[in-house]
């Protein structure tokens, strides 16, 4: 049952049937207060009256019986006064209401030997009369008076007032009802459903759903403390989404760190069991060079064969860092200064292909705590990238500060690289280079390294429309942490 209908039932109908009952309980009484007070008046008129008239109809003079009978009139609303002998004959009287009793009802009435009232109808008038014995000093009955005394208006009108009280009362309660029922419908119930509506949306899942504060102040306190609920809910579910957006990440981390663990062991073997050959191949052709029997054309044959040696050992040196767990010892640097160091080591690969370097960092310039050569590899990783990038002439750096962290982007307006590739570019022996031009290695220490530093690494689409890798670093051990 809805709570307005509940609230009309089990409040405003039992009020109402109270007040009802009270009010024609009220009527009631004043009805019989009133006929009590007729009845009381118009009997003491009588027994007042029928003492000087025993006395005028004992003396047989219509005089003093006039006299007596008109003092009666100087009531308020007596109407009649008659005297009747003991046949029930009228011997005198005045006014209305003549006929109101038989002969016989009078007869009684000596019989008796006291007074009877009674209400009586005739033409249309309503009288209340009196009938009382007339009698002599020794006690003897010689007559009748008889008295008649109209109803006043509020007597005439006590059930109509009732009836008219009574619909007054129905249509005054059926008008309160109603404005219960429109203002619940406007102040409680209409708010109330717009509060279910955003729940429902809610629960929906549209959780951007929020109520309008207006209306009454406790609809207000509601609609705020709803909304509180649902901002602290949507503060809650974005601290989910970001614990769960670092725990993704996490496990991407650990997984390539498991990845990287694993092919540091396997490199560690790998190592162990062709180094000793890579020995022999790299002597045997040192030696072999040396000879003065072999032509320039074998020499550099030889050379090359000496070359490709040195490259695989390197390649195993690097896949033996990426598996091995490093103590990464940290000091506090400035910013410009590594950018610095990393430019000057790529400057001779920038300036003959006319490539303009961009940096940009915010000023005073952020200072970070990191391994600072390491930090330098990183930055000459990513320049020396962007720098052998075909169709490269600008490459940019810039960093921004934020409240625990240090961001830096690394960009260039090479061709870039396909979105499809993101995911794979820090893969070891992942590279888009030529055969023999990159072993696929250096972005996988980039990444090791910003991971052993706490940090982050990705990467975009750069606005000037090449690759872009976007760094986060933290800016001390506890934002690390």
């Amino acid at each position: 049952m809805r709570l307005r209908n509940l609230i009309i039932l089990t409040v405003i109908v039992p009020l109402f049937v109270v007040l009802v009952v009270f009010s024609l309980v009220a009527i009631k009484s004043l009805e019989d207060n009133v006929r009590s007070k007729l009845q009381t008046e118009v009997e003491i008129i009588t027994r007042a009256l029928s003492t000087s008239l025993s006395y005028a109809v004992a003396r047989e003079s219509p005089a003093p019986l006039e006299e007596a009978l008109q003092s009666a009139f100087s009531f308020h609303r007596i109407y009649g006064a008659y005297v009747f002998d003991l046949q029930g004959r009228e011997v005198y009287g005045l006014g209305l209401g003549k006929d109101l009793f038989t002969a016989e009802e009078i007869r009684q009435v000596i019989e008796r030997n006291d007074l009877y009232s009674n209400y009586r109808q005739q033409e249309g008038w309503t009288y209340y009369s009196a009938l009382t014995p007339l009698r002599t000093q020794d006690g003897t009955v010689h007559g009748v008076l008889q008295v008649n005394r109209l109803n006043t208006g509020i007597e005439n009108y006590t059930g109509f007032i009732s009836i008219v009280a009574v619909l007054v009362f129905v249509i005054g309660a059926a008008g309160i009802v109603f404005s219960i029922w429109w203002g619940f419908r406007r102040y409680i119930e209409r708010p109330l459903n717009r509060l279910l509506h955003v729940m429902l949306l809610v629960e929906d899942g549209d959780r951007s759903q929020r109520a309008t504060v207006e209306g009454p102040a406790e609809y207000r306190r509601l609609a705020s403390g709803l909304n509180g609920m649902l901002d602290a809910m949507a503060e809650k579910d974005r601290d989910i989404e970001v614990r769960q957006n670092r725990e993704i990440e996490l496990e991407k981390r650990l997984r390539k760190s498991k990845k990287l663990a694993e092919l540091g062991v396997l490199a560690a073997g790998v190592a162990h069991e062709i180094g000793a050959p890579l020995t022999v191949i790299n002597g045997q052709a040192q030696r072999l060079a040396r000879r003065d029997v072999i032509g320039d054309d074998e020499r550099a044959r030889l050379g090359r064969i000496r070359g490709e040696v040195e490259r695989i050992v390197e390649i195993v040196r690097q896949l033996m860092e990426l598996g091995r767990q490093h103590n990464v010892e940290k000091g506090e640097l400035a910013l410009d200064q590594l950018v610095k160091s990393a430019s000057d080591l790529v400057e001779e690969e920038l300036e003959p292909r006319n490539i303009r370097l961009d940096v940009d960092l915010p000023s005073p310039t952020p200072h970070l705590l990191a391994n600072g050569q390491q930090i330098v590899q990183v930055l000459t990783n990513l320049l020396r990238n962007a720098a052998q990038a075909p169709d490269v002439s600008h490459v940019r750096v810039r960093a921004r500060k934020n409240q625990h962290e240090l961001t830096l982007w690394v960009e260039d307006n090479g061709p870039g690289i396909p979105v499809a590739n993101h995911q794979h570019v820090f893969d070891p022996f992942f590279t888009t280079k030529p055969v023999g031009q990159g072993s696929g290695l250096g972005l996988s220490m980039v990444h090791r390294i910003i991971n052993d530093h706490g940090g982050t690494i990705g990467v975009f689409n750069s606005a000037l429309g090449g690759a872009g890798f976007e760094i986060t670093l933290p800016l001390s051990e506890t934002a690390s942490a």
